[in-house]
């Protein structure tokens, strides 16, 4: 077949049996941008048919029963490296009806929090920070609690940091080390005192760290495990002491 040029020809080239077979080759697909199909927590979301939660016991003398608070959590993502847990839901128990109105104000409005999505670690501190006109009281371990709803905050606190929201501060291993000192020391002394306290009247927290009944409340903790060693009041706790 004749063909036409009407361009001048600057140059050539031989076409190969190997430039034929990649011609005839299907072309590779383009590479696709990544999909952003992650999805994160907003208040659209359908509750699922199914949650998983945990859960916890409050047993505090402002009120006559017990308890039992229930965090319910949605996974996002499942099966994926983007697989997260968020809390979605509150529901809080108790035979005690003198506290009916808030309780249930307090679960509705914490599960909005929820399911709005975004940052809801603000919800520990702020509960936290609520104190009883009453007085609060001490839980088992020598934790103080200035209130109720500080309890529930720190249930909250708990929760978040077993599903990896919130992140639990680590001592240094210096730190460790000065502490297990400190309680070496603190037991030590309990022993060699003449009027040493019954094993049942032992502040014994959930890690089961032993602490002298004698010991004051660390501003820093809320726990009741600062003794004067050395002439300075140390934590036997957290290891937070006045003189540094």
């Amino acid at each position: 077949m004749t063909v036409r040029i009407d361009k001048k020809i600057k140059g050539y080239a031989v076409v190969t049996p190997e430039d034929k077979a990649r011609a005839a080759a299907p072309a590779a697909p383009a590479p696709l941008a990544p999909a952003n199909d992650v999805v994160q927590m907003h208040e659209r979301i359908e509750r699922p048919e199914v949650l998983v939660g945990a859960t916890y016991k409050i047993k505090s003398p402002l009120v006559e029963h017990a308890m039992y608070v229930t965090i319910n959590d949605i996974v996002l993502n499942p099966g994926t490296e983007h697989e997260q847990r968020r809390p979605f839901e509150v529901f809080i128990n108790c035979k005690s009806m003198e506290h009916f109105q808030w309780i249930v104000a307090l679960t509705r409005i914490l599960s909005a929090v929820f399911r709005k999505g975004g940052d809801v670690t603000f919800l520990v501190e702020e509960m936290k920070a609520v104190f009883d006109p009453r007085g609060g009281y001490f839980k088992a371990g020598g934790v103080y609690m200035p209130s109720l709803v500080a309890e529930l905050g720190s249930i909250i606190e708990e929760h978040l940091k077993s599903i990896g929201l919130l992140q639990a501060p680590e001592l240094s291993e210096a730190q460790r080390a000065l502490i297990a000192e400190k309680r070496a020391q603190a037991a030590g002394q309990e022993k060699k005192s003449p009027d040493a306290a019954r094993a049942e009247d032992i502040a014994v927290t959930g890690e089961g760290a032993v602490f002298p009944p004698s010991a004051t409340l660390c501003h820093k903790c809320s726990t009741k495990a600062v003794v004067i060693m050395d002439g300075c009041a140390t934590c036997l706790n957290c290891g937070y002491s006045k003189c540094g």
